[in-house]
């Protein structure tokens, strides 16, 4: 469900919220669907619940998930992407990182668009 890579200079908390809305948005779940509780997701990807608990709060925060008490945790039916100034800072910085090391590898202009096409083929699938 979620791959964590615990030598990724990314803290594990993002690595699963990351996780979390990449299976959204491949349609492996779905808006209504239960996501595991803190404690089963803790057991399935060997990480602190502390953590997971953390992960969730933030997919709350951003309107991605929902806690019903008593029921669980679900992918909310509301959620709607949407553009966020300060992520959208953050997103450039990452590209620009990106790009720096294509050039440095010796990867073209063309391959990397090419590389990002077929990532945005990869979530059309679920369409």
């Amino acid at each position: 469900m979620i791959n964590i890579d615990p030598r990724s200079s990314t803290p594990i908390y993002q690595q699963i919220i990351d996780g979390i809305k990449e299976n959204i948005l491949k349609g492996i779940v779905e808006p209504g669907d239960k996501l595991p509780s803190v404690r089963e997701l803790s057991a399935i990807i060997t990480t602190n619940p502390n953590t997971i608990s953390k992960a969730y709060s933030e997919l709350e925060r951003e309107k991605v998930i929902e806690t019903i008490r008593g029921r669980g945790t679900f992918v909310s039916r509301e959620y709607k992407p949407k553009i966020q100034e300060d992520k959208v800072i953050m997103l450039k910085e990452a590209i620009k990182k990106i790009v720096l090391e294509a050039q440095y590898m010796g990867i073209t202009k063309e391959e990397l668009e090419k590389m990002l096409e077929e990532f945005y083929e990869e979530l059309k699938k679920k369409e």
